[in-house]
């Protein structure tokens, strides 16, 4: 129980615990920065990981005169770690998703066949600005890509360039934002408000997808 609250006192007061983290372990920050995105994006169950907040406080420790993180550095690590954590959570739902269907319970089946075809329809019709918009919208991300596989969006023409491209925006936006404004006085005394208005506007597109979508159904 211990351990669950140090940890999680770890991803919930990052602007501490991550310079501390620096100065007792130097460049290993980096491979625990890689593992928390990659196993955000690439574990369905995984999806309460700080990816927002966390980009945005590294991105703050490598700017300033004494920065401890290389903003080129944590651009292409991270973005890896995006890449292959959507990835490795897209194929875990392409391969559970022919399965599924056979799977029953108290004589019933679990999923059923016409509820994969719907999904599959909707990845090939909206797949793509979802892919691009759910990398902003915390635990959607997480979510996404494993939907993604179950329904069996294109894998080469859709899913991969377009994750490709919602990663890079993603960790770039993020780890700029946070080099950019991260050691302004402001957002370090109002840390908590900051990272809070940052989840705000991550999910607003998805919202206004969302709306945009529900209203053109009316119409």
């Amino acid at each position: 129980m211990e351990l669950i609250q140090e940890f999680w006192y770890f991803i919930t007061h990052l602007n501490v615990t991550l310079p501390a983290f620096i100065a007792e372990h130097g460049t290993w920050v980096y491979a625990l920065l890689f593992a928390i995105i990659f196993i955000e994006t690439g574990f369905v169950v995984m999806p309460f990981l700080p990816g927002d907040s966390l980009l945005f406080v590294a991105g703050s420790l490598a700017a300033g005169a004494n920065a401890s993180l290389d903003l080129a550095t944590l651009f292409f690590l991270l973005f890896a770690a995006a890449v292959l954590g959507d990835n490795v959570n897209y194929w875990v739902g392409r391969f559970f998703g022919p399965r599924v269907v056979k799977w029953r319970t108290f004589g019933r089946d679990l999923v059923q066949q016409k509820h994969l075809d719907k999904t599959h329809a909707y990845f090939e019709k909206y797949g793509v600005k979802t892919i691009i918009i759910a990398r902003f919208v915390p635990i959607v991300r997480t979510i996404t890509p494993f939907v993604a596989g179950i329904g069996a969006m294109d894998y080469k023409r859709k899913f991969l360039p377009f994750d490709i491209f919602g990663g890079a925006l993603w960790i770039g936006l993020l780890l700029l934002a946070g080099f950019l404004f991260g050691q302004h006085p402001f957002v370090q005394k109002n840390y908590e408000t900051v990272i809070l208005a940052i989840v705000f506007i991550s999910v607003l597109p998805m919202l206004i997808e969302f709306v945009r979508h529900r209203n053109s159904r009316k119409a």
